[in-house]
């Protein structure tokens, strides 16, 4: 139980913000419960009081984050900068997001085929509309150069999405191939390499569909 004069909600709140500090920068595989419960001045049985395991705690900040990624995506879409760096500084942020939680894609689909209201939650944080439109807002006239409509958008973003998102989720399928891939120091390289060779693969494909 709490301490005398601290509130449950006083204590839940002091755990959630440890738990957001330390998620943000160790990612869900670096965070230590003893690591969280000490930050919040609190022992490691009544944290457990609270959050029975790490990823019943994960999932309970997991949208902070989210939204923080979210935040830093729509910054980088409504700056004045050309579509190719957006492109570029999009995919470095959010390898870097996933560099931090490389079993973030996995544990999420699992999540959510078990409590399918998940998906309402990163619906709501995700905003993916209001994404969608901004960038196509901003770009619209340099878009259709590429041969993208406005109806293409849901094409173009799933796509560069899924140059970040694919290798994490399907690294135990890759490693059948690239049995190099389940050591952790050589994906890391390669996803530091994916940034770039992502990039340019995307933005080269759209100079060929504009030909």
């Amino acid at each position: 139980m709490a301490k005398a004069g601290v509130t449950d909600s006083q204590t839940r709140l002091k755990i959630f913000r440890a738990a957001s500090d330390i998620f943000e920068e160790k990612g869900y595989e670096g965070a230590r419960m003893q690591e969280i419960a000490d930050k919040a001045g609190i022992n490691k049985a009544l944290l457990h009081y609270y959050f029975r395991s790490k990823d019943q705690l994960f999932m309970a900040v997991f949208q902070v984050l989210l939204k923080k990624m979210f935040e830093k995506i729509m910054t980088i879409f409504a700056a004045d900068i050309t579509f190719k760096e957006k492109i570029r500084l999009f995919l470095g942020q959010h390898i870097d997001f996933l560099s931090k939680n490389p079993k973030l894609p996995i544990f999420l689909l699992n999540e959510i085929s078990k409590n399918p209201s998940i998906a309402t939650g990163l619906k709501e944080t995700l905003q993916y509309g209001e994404m969608r439109d901004l960038l196509y807002m901003k770009h619209a006239k340099e878009l259709r150069g590429y041969g993208i409509k406005k109806s293409d958008m849901p094409q173009l973003m799933v796509t560069v999405v899924s140059m970040s998102v694919f290798p994490y989720a399907a690294r135990e399928m890759i490693a059948i191939m690239m049995p190099q891939m389940l050591d952790n120091k050589r994906f890391k390289t390669f996803m530091e390499e994916r940034k770039e060779f992502a990039s340019d693969f995307i933005l080269n494909s759209l100079k060929h569909r504009k030909k």
